[in-house]
């Protein structure tokens, strides 16, 4: 039984640190396409003659 309770355990901190890392990269992904299109648009503004 004791195995079974720890085997649970193990399963669910699995879970929660699989969803933390799956977090990390959904956020990391729109924080570098802001910054992506941000510089995007810095370039063609500058593209641009006066």
């Amino acid at each position: 039984m004791a195995f079974l309770a720890e085997f649970i355990i193990t399963v669910v901190k699995m879970f929660l640190v699989a969803g933390v890392a799956f977090g990390g990269i959904k956020l990391g992904k729109l924080l570098r396409d802001r910054k992506d299109a941000k510089a995007a648009a810095e370039a063609q503004e500058q593209k641009q003659p006066l």
